[in-house]
């Protein structure tokens, strides 16, 4: 009778010496490919820069906010310009450095696929030519039944292996895909700061040249507007104020919005003021030009053909008065093609004793609820008044919604 060597032999044959080392390769290259939550040097060191330039965008802003508060001054005007013009210029520049980091990402992780892809060449090859070999004629070679079994079970490992490695591979591409997807869309965030900043800096440029930096001929051109600007202060803080409460926001899209008639090229902001449009800051409907409820009246008669002139009030107003119109009120329910009202200061649909609220239209609804996607027009989001906007926000950020499509 032949007896069985129940152990491996101290001499590792040929064959399972290469398919060792094809384990081995993919082991090593499979550990490469994934090392991704390390990113090379080249791509770290941008980190503590985006984070440094985060800070200072939002040291900038709290300084615009603080002066929002004092007086109101050319000097507070100009500086709170200012600030906002730099928090923008920060967010530009964290941009440009997130698309720089991206870029590094992107040639990494298309050099580990094309270094797994090859390795998983050669290892198919290797595999091809043992998989040609029949179990009988691999018995027949083994010198005995051990050495037939540590053949297997290295053939075993590198079909293990070489599924592990396509898989990363895999993971890689999709990895892949979403850094090229990232990178699109910090492309597109640049546009959009950029048009901001050009904004603030025509804004700028226009409040210097109106008042030919004299604060007498500020304060005489903001006499009779001192309510509104009061208001709109208020509206402003009670917007801040909401925001803070219910998780504040994840902008989407923001800057300038070319279809809207009253954009920057024709409407421009002094603080909180609207000049031009169609003749002292109005948008020819009765609502100050690159105000919310501005937008909001023109996003429903694109929506529903008919255009609402001055009867949708203020911001905290336009919902309720569209829902005495008609339209069906969905109260704190919100769903996509409405329009939402925060009241402001009052715990009630708009009133006189309430601060002017905000309005915004309802894009798209989160799937349970919690969440609205909302176009606007001056919501402060850190780049001043005056600007669109796109966000998510809390959904109970509104007080009301009413559907209109």
């Amino acid at each position: 009778m032949m007896k069985l060597k129940a152990t491996t032999p101290a001499s590792i044959t040929q064959y399972t010496k290469r398919a060792f080392l094809i384990v081995s390769a993919l082991v090593l290259v499979g550990a490469g490919a994934f090392a991704l939550k390390s990113q090379p040097a080249a791509a770290d060191q941008y980190d503590d820069k985006i984070a440094s330039l985060q800070a200072d965008m939002a040291r900038y802003q709290a300084e615009a906010d603080r002066l929002n508060a004092e007086a109101t001054t050319l000097a507070n005007a100009l500086a709170q310009i200012t600030n906002e013009k730099n928090a923008l210029q920060a967010q530009i520049d964290v941009g440009q450095a997130q698309y720089d980091k991206l870029v590094i990402q992107i040639a990494d992780t298309e050099k580990q696929i094309q270094e797994n892809q090859d390795a998983l060449g050669t290892t198919i090859a290797d595999l091809y030519v043992d998989d040609s070999i029949s179990p009988i004629e691999m018995l027949a070679s083994s010198q005995n039944i051990g050495d037939y079994l540590d053949k297997q079970e290295y053939r075993n490992s590198v079909k293990d292996q070489l599924s592990t490695t396509i898989k990363k591979v895999r993971d890689l591409k999709a990895q892949l895909s979403q850094q090229k997807s990232d990178v699109e869309k910090v492309l597109a965030e640049q546009k959009s700061a950029r048009d901001s900043l050009a904004a603030k800096q025509a804004e700028q440029a226009n409040l210097l040249a109106s008042t030919q930096n004299d604060e007498a001929n500020y304060q005489n051109m903001i006499k009779d507007n001192q309510s509104q600007i009061a208001a709109a202060k208020a509206a402003q803080a009670a917007i801040r104020a909401r925001a803070n409460s219910t998780g504040g926001g994840v902008l989407v899209d923001a800057g300038s919005l070319a279809a809207y008639p009253w954009n920057e090229s024709n409407c421009w902001m002094i603080g909180y003021m609207s000049e031009g449009g169609a003749g002292n800051g109005l948008d020819g409907h009765g609502y100050g030009c690159r105000q919310c409820v501005s937008y909001v009246a023109w996003r429903v008669a694109k929506e529903t053909g008919v255009y609402y002139d001055t009867v949708l009030g203020n911001g905290g107003s336009a919902a309720y008065n569209l829902a005495q119109r008609g339209y069906q009120n969905l109260g704190r329910t919100p769903q996509p093609g409405s329009v939402a009202s925060l009241w402001g200061t009052s715990s009630a649909p708009y009133s006189s004793a309430s601060s002017p609220g905000h309005t915004a239209y309802v894009e798209d609804v989160s799937p349970d609820g919690s969440k609205v996607l909302v176009s606007q027009y001056n919501y402060n989001y850190g780049s001043g008044y005056g600007m669109y906007s796109k966000m998510w926000l809390s959904s109970n950020f509104f007080d009301q919604y009413v559907k209109i499509k």
